[in-house]
C-alpha cells in the first residue's frame, strides 16, 4: 500500500490527458479535414492545403499542451520513446517511466474512443478511420523516415532543454517541427513517431498494418540520438526530462535545475 502511495499519480494522469487532448485534436480535425461530406473538406478541394492545415492544428496542439499547467508538470511527454529515452540517460526512475508508458497508452486510447462516440462514422469510415498510421510509399521508406524524425526531434530536445537560452524555446520548436512533419512524411509513413499514438488508432480500427515500425523506429531514433548526445559532450549535461522546465510546478524528475531554481520542487521519494 506504501508504495502504491508512493507513485507519481498526478503525472501519470496528466500524462494519459495529454496523449488523450492530441488524440482529440487529430481525430477532430482530421475528419473535418477530411471525411468527404465535411463542409470544410469540400470548402478546400486542395489536399496539400488540408495537409498543411493539418500539421498546423497538430503543431498548435502540442504546443498548448507542453505549455498547459499539466505539461508542465508530467514533463510533456506523452509519448513511450521520449520517456524510455530520458529513463536511459537517468533522469526518469523505471517505476515512473512504466506508469508513463502505460498511462500514455491509456490516455490515447480513450481520446481516440471518445473522438468515436462524438463523431461516429464520419470518424470511423473511410478515408479518416481512426486516424490510423500506416505506410503510404512502403515499409522500408516508412521505417527510415520514422527513424529519421524520432532521431531529429530528441536531439533537438537534448540539445535546447540543456542550454538556458534555448529552453524556454523548446516547446515551440517541437510544436513546430510536428507541423513540419506532418506535411513532409505524413504522405510517406502518416507521421507516427509515437507508438502510443499508434497504437491508440491501431486497437478500435483493428489495423496492424507494419505496426512493428511505429512501435521500433521512434524508440530506435530517439535512444540513438540520446546515445549520438552523450558522446558529443564529454560531460553530459542532460539536467531534466521536461519539455517546459521554467516553471513553478514540482518535478519528479532526477532534476538538474532544481539546486538552482528555489521554485522547482523535486521529490524523488
Amino acid at each position: 500500500m506504501n508504495t502504491l502511495r508512493s507513485l507519481h499519480w498526478p503525472e501519470y494522469l496528466m500524462e494519459a490527458a495529454g496523449l488523450g487532448i492530441f488524440m482529440v485534436s487529430a481525430g477532430t480535425f482530421g475528419t473535418l479535414l477530411e471525411y468527404p461530406p465535411s463542409p470544410v473538406r469540400q470548402a478546400l478541394p486542395n489536399g496539400f492545403l488540408r495537409l498543411v492545415l493539418m500539421g498546423m492544428f497538430m503543431g498548435l496542439t502540442a504546443i498548448g499542451i507542453f505549455y498547459s499547467p499539466w505539461g508542465k508538470r508530467s514533463g510533456a511527454h506523452i509519448n513511450p520513446a521520449v520517456t524510455l529515452t530520458f529513463y536511459r540517460l537517468g533522469k526518469v526512475k523505471r517505476t515512473d517511466a512504466v506508469f508513463y508508458m502505460i498511462f500514455q497508452c491509456f490516455g490515447g486510447l480513450a481520446g481516440v474512443l471518445l473522438v468515436k462516440v462524438l463523431l461516429g462514422h464520419a470518424f470511423t469510415d473511410m478515408p479518416v478511420r481512426y486516424v490510423v498510421t500506416v505506410p503510404q510509399q512502403g515499409n522500408i521508406r516508412a521505417f527510415g523516415v520514422e527513424i529519421l524524425i524520432a532521431f531529429c526531434m530528441m536531439t533537438m530536445v537534448l540539445h535546447t532543454t540543456n542550454r538556458p537560452r534555448w529552453a524556454r524555446y523548446t516547446s515551440i520548436i517541437a510544436g513546430s517541427m510536428v507541423w513540419l512533419y506532418v506535411v513532409t512524411t505524413g504522405p510517406v509513413s502518416g507521421f507516427g513517431m509515437n507508438p502510443a499514438r499508434t497504437l491508440a488508432s491501431a486497437v478500435p480500427a483493428n489495423v496492424w498494418t507494419a505496426f512493428w515500425i511505429y512501435l521500433l523506429a521512434p524508440v530506435t531514433g530517439m535512444l540513438t540520438a540520446a546515445d549520438v548526445y552523450r558522446r558529443m559532450n564529454r560531460v553530459p549535461t542532460v539536467k531534466c526530462a521536461k519539455m517546459h522546465h521554467h516553471n513553478n510546478q514540482p518535478c519528479i524528475f532526477n532534476c538538474g535545475y532544481a539546486q538552482h531554481e528555489p521554485t522547482a520542487v523535486q521529490d524523488l521519494q
